[in-house]
């Protein structure tokens, strides 16, 4: 890609843009003064769609005139209108993805079914660094079996001196714990450095050693184009209130590959598992339905899903081949400018657009003061302790020209 360091070439670059128009499909934050803002925290929480007001009234309306007669005539199988959208998505075949519940607890219950921890494989592999909510799940979970975290599980370190992960160390760890080695479970995306994992050699590599492999894909579903299926991940999970711009508290959703649709290991269960055809016979013993779906627990949060409709129909209009097109080239822009304009700010996330997403992580002289320097002129980002200010242009809604802004006001800051 070639670049200018100039704001006409960020407006040119803004007028071809064949997904400019799809920023007036979202309300865009403004400031107390209303002034629109440079919202750069889609990786955080994405923006809303104007089309969710229609969708969540739809539901409301539904419950205001029908009551316990819509249970039974739409909310009963809510959820299926998500599932040819978001297997496409995540690149999936439609029985392998449900939307359900939160992350963290979709976390839990495919922990308790792909790992399964024995005399001789107990080992779990994890990437240091890896967000909070994932490092207390999957102790726990090895709590849960009787082990000690520290005697089972594996963080994977960058080598010194570097700050992420080199894909041949990962392989090499995961070939080398080998017989030992129960489950690996990775960000796709890890949250800090922005770095983006190469799932397919990785997965390969798991089953190589007799291993179960998944990813939390929370900045992965909406961010990459993943193959899910075709790379022969065993299990994923996602949330969809960042990139997928669906709320906050909006449902996240799971991958269970179809290799595992027979089930007959552990898994914590509940009545919407439950063959649908006798669901409603209130039968004592658990039937489950050989899709994804019998790993659901309850029935669909239809109020938190209408949005994430709404957000979805987008994605789906639009295709995340080419989101993932403007992607490369918003943060490939925001890459140079930072080059061209601010050599004293180092990019921690990699170079190679294959191994990132939206979102650049920077390290910037004066820190969090800086930070809240740019955050009082109307970028809204985030900082993540020690030293990173996270920055992710949204190819739904952000504009070349707020890249270039955003640089500009930067360099200012760094001068305050």
């Amino acid at each position: 890609m070639t670049f200018e360091n100039s704001r006409s070439c960020a407006k040119t670059m803004d007028q071809d843009d064949p997904l400019g128009s799809y920023r007036d499909k979202f309300h865009y934050p403004k400031n107390d003064n209303k002034e629109k803002l440079i919202y750069f925290s889609g990786n955080s929480l994405g923006i809303q769609p104007k089309s969710v007001r229609k969708y969540v009234e739809k539901e409301l309306n539904v419950w205001e005139k029908k009551g316990l007669l819509g249970q039974h005539d739409r909310w009963e199988n809510f959820h299926e209108r998500l599932i040819e959208n978001t297997a496409r998505l995540v690149g999936a075949q439609p029985s392998e993805v449900v939307v359900m519940n939160a992350l963290t607890v979709n976390i839990h219950l495919l922990l308790i079914s792909f790992y399964q921890p024995n005399e001789n494989r107990k080992k779990i592999i994890i990437e240091r660094g890896t967000f909070p909510s994932d490092q207390y799940a999957i102790k726990s979970q090895i709590k849960f079996h009787g082990l000690d975290p520290k005697d089972t599980l594996i963080e994977l370190t960058p080598r010194k001196g570097e700050t992420t992960l080199r894909t041949k160390d990962i392989l090499a760890a995961v070939s080398d714990i080998n017989e030992e080695l129960a489950t690996v479970i990775l960000g796709g995306v890890n949250y800090y450095t922005g770095q983006a994992f190469d799932m397919q050699s990785i997965t390969k590599a798991g089953h190589n050693a007799g291993a179960f492999v998944g990813f939390d894909l929370a900045h992965g579903a909406g961010n990459l184009e993943l193959d899910l299926h075709n790379w022969d991940v065993d299990f994923a999970a996602w949330c969809s209130y960042k990139y997928l711009c669906a709320g906050p508290g909006s449902p996240g959703g799971v991958f269970i590959h179809k290799t595992h649709h027979d089930w007959t290991g552990p898994r914590f269960t509940g009545w919407w598992g439950h063959n649908k055809n006798t669901r409603f016979e209130m039968g004592p013993d658990f039937d489950a339905i050989k899709t994804a779906e019998g790993w659901q627990i309850s029935n669909a949060p239809v109020m938190g899903m209408a949005p994430l409709l709404a957000a979805m129909k987008i994605f789906d209009e639009v295709g995340m081949a080419a989101i993932r097109l403007k992607s490369e080239k918003l943060t490939g822009y925001l890459e140079y400018l930072i080059a061209e304009n601010l050599p004293a700010v180092k990019i921690l996330t990699p170079e190679n657009p294959a191994e990132r997403g939206c979102q650049l992580s920077l390290v910037a002289p004066g820190g969090n003061n800086t930070f809240k320097i740019i955050s009082k002129k109307g970028v809204v980002c985030d900082w993540r302790k020690p030293d990173v200010i996270r920055v992710a242009p949204h190819p739904l809604f952000n504009r070349y020209t707020e890249v270039y802004d955003f640089v500009k006001l930067l360099k200012q800051s760094l001068s305050e």
